[in-house]
């Protein structure tokens, strides 16, 4: 059941909406549970302080968790952050009144065939004061996920203006090289998954600098975010792979994590 709550208003000066000045989260719950959300807050936070927002309020989290949880919600939570409303131009005003918006949906539907990913010609621009940010900036994605229509492939795979592989246009990225697991370092550009971040805690994954040969020779590929989990990657143009062994078992961790709930809502 989704939680009832009046639909989130939108001011034309929030500067969310004109600059994209925030950052959002979009959080899976099962049965009320959401496990992963203390990495979701953590990001959320961190991004607050890293383009000098405050943080929303406690009791405002606080009220839209427990809605979810007393509704026994299944499906997804996005959580909007913006620097609220303020005057024309790129300067804050003195004083910033964040604002939080928030909306309900169902979880994407998936199956358990191999991912068909193409290269996206859409570069992603390096600034590593954004780098690992869920930033409201995404319109270098929105550019490469319209590149391919959706007969032709499933995902695209983004490299960064200096050719770095950096990750799907809305997943994160591992791959399988000489039987050990890799994801692209995220110093200079993209998101910081907490999917990602779950099965780096789970698994011994070393981030590195990584080419498009080293993808293109990989031995396996795998995909990750927050609502997904981990998804395995069966061609690449004209690469193709089966799911590796150890890619089912993660499968199979990220359901259980859902299943039962294992991370407990924090206290706020």
């Amino acid at each position: 059941m989704r939680p009832d709550s009046p639909p989130s208003l939108i001011a034309a000066d929030d500067r969310g909406l004109a600059y994209g000045d925030g950052v959002f989260e979009t959080v899976r719950w099962q049965g009320g549970r959401a496990p992963l959300w203390p990495w979701h807050l953590a990001r959320l936070q961190l991004g607050c302080a890293r383009l000098g927002l405050p943080e929303p309020a406690p009791q405002q989290l606080a009220h839209i968790l427990a809605a979810a949880q007393q509704a026994s919600f299944d499906g997804v939570l996005k959580l909007i952050w913006t620097a609220g409303s303020g005057p024309r131009g790129y300067r804050r005003a003195a004083t910033v009144e964040g604002r939080l918006i928030h909306f309900w949906g169902a979880l994407p539907q998936g199956d358990s065939r191999g991912l068909r990913l193409v290269w996206c010609r859409t570069r992603l621009s390096r600034q590593p004061a954004l780098a690992g940010l869920k930033h409201l900036n995404r319109l270098e994605q929105v550019l490469a996920a319209n590149e391919w229509a959706p007969d032709q492939a499933d995902e695209g795979l983004m490299r960064d203006g200096a050719g770095q592989v950096i990750a799907a246009t809305a997943a994160n990225l591992v791959a399988l090289i000489g039987g050990r697991w890799y994801t692209p370092a995220l110093r200079n550009c993209g998101v910081a998954g907490v999917g990602r971040r779950w099965l780096m805690s789970t698994q011994p994954i070393e981030e590195r600098a990584l080419k498009k040969a080293d993808i293109e020779g990989a031995d396996q590929l795998v995909l990750i975010n927050a609502l997904r989990g981990p998804r395995w990657v069966a061609s690449l143009h004209g690469r193709r792979w089966t799911r590796h062994a150890e890619v089912a078992g993660w499968e199979q961790r990220w359901q259980a994590l859902f299943d039962a709930g294992s991370l407990p809502l924090p206290t706020l």
